[in-house]
């Protein structure tokens, strides 16, 4: 057993959850896909474990954000996706063009969370940013 699944397995005891084959599905579902939406997480989970439906996985995702396990953003139009806790230390750039996703440090942020600190006291979670825009490549076609 890795040192990872112990975390996670020790982490969801300590909180009083007990550890669950569905939540093992999901949280390995979440690290395999990248920006994983509670559908995508439901078709991986159901490779494995047919008899799985969306609100199991809803219900799951759940426990294990409350857990700390898994942290979300919103990346536009209803469309939530997941990360692992300890992987979602960025913030994200989406094309309003292509689609694109992107994954930015979140060091570009620092200026603008600094920034809400000093001026107005409010202490910002930039992992959970998402700004929209336009990508280089979408720029580049509008000439």
């Amino acid at each position: 057993m890795s040192q990872t699944s112990r975390t996670w397995r020790e982490e969801l005891r300590s909180l009083g959850y007990r550890v669950t084959p569905q939540r093992q599905l999901v949280l390995d579902a979440i690290s395999e896909l990248e920006h994983a939406t509670p559908d995508s997480i439901c078709a991986r989970v159901r490779q494995t474990a047919s008899g799985v439906n969306l609100s199991t996985v809803y219900r799951t995702l759940d426990v294990l954000e409350r857990a700390g396990l898994v942290s979300h953003t919103h990346l536009g139009q209803g469309c939530t996706a997941y990360h692992l806790a300890e992987e979602a230390d960025h913030l994200h750039v989406v094309c309003r063009g292509c689609g694109t996703v992107s994954d930015i440090s979140l060091e570009v942020a620092a200026p603008l969370v600094d920034s809400l600190r000093d001026t107005v006291g409010f202490e910002a979670d930039a992992k959970h940013l998402t700004v929209h825009g336009r990508c280089a490549n979408c720029r580049g076609e509008d000439g």
